[in-house]
């Protein structure tokens, strides 16, 4: 005998108990039956004490017909009624199971003070910023670790992929970073020869220019322009082959991450860091010059003669002895937030947002912390 096609059903009464006895597809197809029949079983229920629902004639279940079914059940249960499945296969209980029906209960919100708010916010940020401290350090281990292999295994060092990464982040970061750094000491000329001719004091722009340039701006604007460039990119990167499974891919052939894609990136850029803060200490006193022989009527010649004068070598080493840390600093957050990127692109956007930001921040921090040791040793 041919079963019915839309969803059908008979209703058999004994007293106070009915039995429903379900045939045809209970599928989305038959989604203009579904609703229909399953509003008829429940008053068909009627005031019974007892209820069974008979899937023995259901030819075809999905998702829609096992969650209206279910429905039922619960329905008639709230009002009373003592309803059970009977004869389901096991494919089918598998079904009512998974896709039954479920009431959602909206938490309750709760009405707390915007200063505990504020609080709380803040207590979670601070816990938050202790454990990306904690893992860095603990990466920190494994790439030194990893260098250290290396050094006992020469052969196992990625001099190739090395050199890759010193061309893209340091040959392909020059010009902006000799344009940025030039037009800003451009600007702190101008400004300076502003200020200072208020007080006949013109000349001290030279001072002025050097040392700030030296001492912060270079490396600092340098260290800002990568951690948004190539701190990015690396993040970037590592994230999209952690998403496409290419890392565990790596672990199956024998391969350790960090020895691959880690130290080649991080040894270019504390290698490339000290290259791009001279470029960009140049770049800047270049600036400095042209806007003081336009601006304050020092000549390119007196400019450079003067710079002697106004800074001694420890002024120079200062920005050098920063920029390999802010490689590290760089290179540090932009890997562990790869390596943090879960199986989506939101999660990849919010990655590497979330790499330039911290990278930004820990670059300003190392600059005060350095800046603060420096002047409690007078160098």
């Amino acid at each position: 005998m041919d079963l019915p096609d839309d969803p059908t059903f008979t209703c058999e009464r004994s007293g106070d108990a009915v039995r429903l006895r379900l045939a045809g597809h209970w599928t989305l197809d038959a989604s203009a039956g579904l609703e229909t029949e399953a509003s008829a079983l429940l008053r068909e229920a009627g005031a019974a004490r007892k209820a069974v629902l008979d899937l023995r004639s259901v030819s075809r279940l999905d998702t829609a017909g096992a969650w209206l079914i279910d429905k039922t059940r619960q329905d008639l249960a709230a009002k009373g009624v003592d309803a059970s499945f009977e004869a389901i296969s096991p494919e089918y209980g598998l079904l009512l199971q998974e896709a039954g029906y479920r009431v959602f209960h909206a938490p309750r919100r709760k009405r707390d003070f915007y200063l505990f708010s504020m609080l709380a916010d803040v207590g979670e940020s601070v816990a938050e910023a202790g454990r990306d401290l904690v893992r860095s350090v603990g990466f920190l281990g494994e790439v030194v670790a990893s260098i250290a292999r290396s050094v006992i295994h020469p052969k196992s060092f990625r001099g190739v992929s090395l050199v890759s990464q010193m061309e893209t982040i340091g040959v392909r970061s020059v010009p902006i970073i000799a344009l940025i750094n030039f037009l800003v000491g451009a600007i702190i000329a101008q400004q300076g020869i502003f200020q200072l001719r208020r007080f006949g004091a013109v000349i001290l722009a030279v001072d002025l220019v050097s040392v700030l340039v030296l001492r912060e701006l270079g490396v600092l604007m340098t260290s800002i322009m990568i951690a948004g460039r190539s701190g990015s990119a690396i993040t970037a990167e590592i994230g999209s082959m952690k998403m496409r499974e290419e890392i565990d891919a790596l672990h199956v052939m024998g391969l350790r991450p960090v020895e691959v894609l880690v130290v080649p990136r991080i040894l270019a850029l504390i290698v490339c860091l000290p290259l791009l803060t001279f470029i960009a200490d140049m770049s800047a006193i270049f600036g400095g010059i042209l806007v003081s022989w336009i601006y304050g009527g020092i000549t390119p010649t007196s400019f450079i003669a003067l710079i002697p004068e106004a800074i001694g070598v420890n002024t120079f080493m200062v920005g050098m002895i920063k920029a390999p840390f802010m490689g590290l600093v760089i290179g540090l957050i932009s890997c562990v937030e790869g390596f943090a990127v879960e199986g989506s692109a939101e999660s990849l956007g919010r990655r590497v947002t979330a790499s330039v930001i911290k990278a930004i921040f820990m670059v300003v921090v190392v600059d005060g912390l350095f800046g603060a040791f420096f002047a409690g040793i007078r160098y």
